[in-house]
């Protein structure tokens, strides 16, 4: 604000306000705002495959759990609507890999989003470091992967071995600084902010 003497920004075609505190929703309170669906009425996977079924929401392979398929739908029906700053919290464990569960509720994670213009900029949640429910993560992960979701990294061994000698309780926030940039110089495309943007090469005409 002192800065840059503003607190509205043009951003993803959309006029976003950083005057007022940013809004809290769970995701399950975020989709059913958004897409009117409840799933705190949905008490087993044969009720949310039903449920995906009924929305023509495609799943992979990888995505037969409930709390996978939360997420789905929070990709697909919430997420692009996330216009004004929100924090998104109470994500599914199944899709935490590296975060501790909630001490009230094992099967939701420590973790919290931050979207802005339908995009997130954020992403936080307590470390998890008990290395032998993070050694059943990463084989849990493993079998993700044999599933098709590539976005699945390789089993880490030394990450467990690092587990095993020790770590304290500790907590960490990534945060997008490319498009935080992009909000603030009100820059739609990433290309715009970053010093050497990858370009394809132009073909000479032969």
């Amino acid at each position: 604000k002192e800065i840059l003497k503003k607190e509205e920004f043009e951003f993803n075609s959309h006029n976003v306000s950083l005057k007022e505190n940013f809004r809290k929703l769970s995701m399950i309170e975020a989709i059913k705002e958004h897409a009117e669906i409840d799933f705190s009425q949905i008490n087993s996977l044969e009720q949310a495959l039903e449920l995906a079924q009924k929305h023509n929401l495609r799943l992979e392979k990888f995505q037969k759990s409930i709390g996978h398929i939360i997420l789905a739908f929070f990709e697909e029906f919430v997420e692009k609507k996330l216009i004004q700053p929100t924090f998104i919290y109470d994500y599914p464990i199944e899709v935490s890999p590296l975060a501790k569960s909630k001490a009230e509720n094992e099967d939701i994670a420590d973790r919290f989003e931050l979207y802005i213009g339908g995009l997130e900029f954020a992403n936080g949640y307590s470390e998890l470091n008990d290395p032998i429910e993070q050694k059943k993560r990463f084989e849990e992960q493993t079998k993700q992967k044999e599933l098709g979701n590539e976005e699945i990294a390789s089993f880490d061994k030394e990450f467990l071995e690092a587990l095993e000698c020790g770590m304290p309780p500790a907590g960490g926030l990534g945060i997008g600084i490319d498009r935080l940039i992009m909000l603030f110089t009100e820059q739609n495309s990433i290309k715009e902010v970053i010093a050497f943007p990858q370009l394809k090469m132009k073909k000479e005409n032969n």
